[in-house]
């Protein structure tokens, strides 16, 4: 009870902060805790936000000030984090283990930070423990300033589904399989908003599970934004009789193109205009099924959602609507992924057109070839690698460790290229030293034989090429060179490379990494480290409530209010 009311304290003193008339704040107050529910028919432990699994939708506006007031009522620590949020000059509201100390279980800690110079779709999800398997998450909208035009009309209704692979184990029984050297296996099924699939085969999903509705109108449009936040596994996203206007991916504006289906892949968001012009005389399926895998063995991992006219004639029926022929066709989905491509003309949260940034024309001053495998044994335990590297979590957060001057928390030795053939796998916390102001290229080799996403806190990158084979010097003659779309999270086929370009120009130590979360939790994630060498203050201050840990934790306060 007391560190309840001191978290409703926190929450009030923040209230009082003046709000700038050009800079609003939108205050949040969350208390993340195990609930009990039954997603796929059998009671387990999910973790809820306020009592609710997903969490709340964070709705805001383009340079608000965000204020996050995070109760852990958790058994373990916790931490938040915000994929796609750029967190200018901001590291220290990452949320993820390079930069902040966990929250510990009973403690509270409030998240401050400023969406600065972004609109689009995104999601937060907890970042430690595997804690994402079991929810916490939900979604996040960032949008356009009034005086700044969007590219298509205004949406009769704002829709957010959250879709991704389940396990009916809970996250500590899962996290204890990848310990003792097991692979998860394959997923239980698919939720869509933390829901079941709708009884659309009797003998595929059994009676009683809750599924989810989405109640619209005739007539009307609906911008639908779509986040794959599972474990492990790349969704194709479509609703039956419909299209789908792909419009905005990760905070950019997108060429737009009808789809009947698209992939969505681990950790990936997007959102399409939905046009509700089809007869009401019944209602229609909303499915989201597995990618990249054996067909026949996989048709129980399926979610499948309603979309229901106010003047349906009753309830849907009948076979789902038809994948993409060849559910392991990976050739369609790589051509279907470099089709998505950024509208140059169209602004975004300022009014210069998002291609006057013409990336083609910087020289790359930094290029790193990371490359993953099927995970191996690191020190007698299997482990997850880039470059032969898997990373190490850090007791000491790097970034704190830098600003109090702590030595040998890591090392900023990480290879260029991956190691030499039968080179042996380390485990070590070794980080990219990257240029501030440079121009950097990532390419992702996916040597392993499962499908991997990646993703880069702090920035957008642009996605400027993937192909099958072994990425070379040549492969730069493939590059969009033009209208390579700007993202946060770009997918890489088994046996393919796709290769990204960053402009460095945001100070702080930002996490790369799988968003496959049992290869992250395995070590397969590194960090760039950016500092302005001439000053210090195109970095935001140590927050006065950071949280201390590791060689740091003496500087903790014993009672922790915001």
């Amino acid at each position: 009870m007391v560190r309840r009311l001191l978290a409703l304290l926190a929450a009030a003193l923040l209230m009082l902060r003046p709000a700038l008339a050009t800079d609003p704040y939108a205050f949040f107050d969350w208390d993340v805790s195990y609930v009990t529910a039954a997603p796929l028919g059998v009671k387990q432990q999910v973790i809820g936000i306020n009592g609710k699994f997903p969490g709340p939708v964070v709705n805001v506006t383009t340079n608000w000030n965000v204020v996050v007031n995070v109760l852990n009522d958790l058994d373990e620590p916790l931490l938040i984090t915000w994929n796609g949020i750029q967190h200018r000059k901001n590291c220290w509201q990452d949320g993820v283990l390079g930069t902040n100390c966990p929250i510990s279980s009973g403690w509270n800690w409030t998240y401050e930070f400023q969406v600065k110079d972004q609109i689009g779709s995104f999601f937060y999800f907890p970042s430690t423990g595997l804690q994402r398997a079991a929810g916490g998450y939900g979604g996040v909208i960032v949008n356009n300033r009034d005086v700044i035009a969007v590219p298509f009309g205004r949406p009769d209704g704002d829709i957010t589904i959250l879709i991704g692979d389940w396990h009916n184990k809970n996250h500590t029984d899962l996290r204890k399989m990848l310990d003792s050297g097991k692979d998860l296996g394959m997923p239980d099924g698919v939720l869509i908003n933390g829901k079941g699939p709708y009884r659309y085969n009797d003998s595929l999903v059994p009676a009683g599970i809750e599924y989810e509705t989405f109640n619209v109108h005739p007539g009307r449009t609906y911008r639908i934004r779509v986040h794959n936040v599972g474990t492990s596994t790349s969704l194709n996203f479509r609703i039956q009789g419909h299209n789908m206007v792909l419009v905005e991916t990760e905070g950019s504006y997108t060429t737009q193109q009808n789809y009947t289906n698209l992939d969505v892949h681990v950790g990936q968001s997007y959102s399409f205009l939905v046009t509700t012009d089809q007869n009401a005389s019944s209602d229609y399926y909303v499915v989201a099924s597995a990618r990249m895998v054996n067909e026949s063995q996989w048709r129980r991992v399926t979610g499948v959602a309603v979309l229901r006219y106010s003047n349906s004639g009753g309830p849907a029926s009948g076979p789902l609507p038809d994948p993409p022929q060849d559910q392991n066709d990976r050739t369609f989905s790589m051509n279907q992924a470099r089709s998505v491509r950024w509208n140059l003309s169209a602004g975004a949260a300022r009014p210069n057109p998002q291609g006057s940034f013409r990336y083609s024309s910087i020289n790359v001053t930094q290029a790193y070839l990371l490359r993953s495998t099927a995970p191996v044994s690191v020190a007698g335990r299997r482990r997850a690698t880039l470059n032969g590297i898997s990373f190490a979590p850090p007791e000491t957060p790097l970034r704190l460790a830098d600003a109090y001057g702590v030595k040998g928390v890591y090392t900023l030795d990480f290879p260029e290229r991956p190691p030499p053939q039968g080179a042996p796998p380390r485990l070590a916390r070794s980080v990219i030293n990257g240029t501030y102001r440079g121009f950097m290229e990532l390419i992702f080799q996916n040597n392993d034989t499962r499908m991997q996403s990646y993703h880069m806190d702090g920035y957008a990158f642009f996605v400027v090429g993937m192909d099958y084979g072994e990425w070379t010097e040549d492969s730069r003659g493939t590059y969009n060179k033009g209208d390579g779309v700007a993202r946060s999270t770009i997918q890489v086929y088994p046996g393919a490379w796709a290769a990204v370009l960053v402009s460095l120009d945001n100070v702080g130590i930002w996490n790369v990494r799988s968003e496959n979360l049992d290869s992250w939790y395995l070590g397969q994630e590194v960090y760039v480290r950016v500092v302005n060498p001439e000053d210090s203050k195109t970095e935001m201050a140590i927050p006065d409530n950071a949280l201390y840990c590791g060689q740091l934790h003496k500087y903790q306060n014993i009672v922790q209010f915001v």
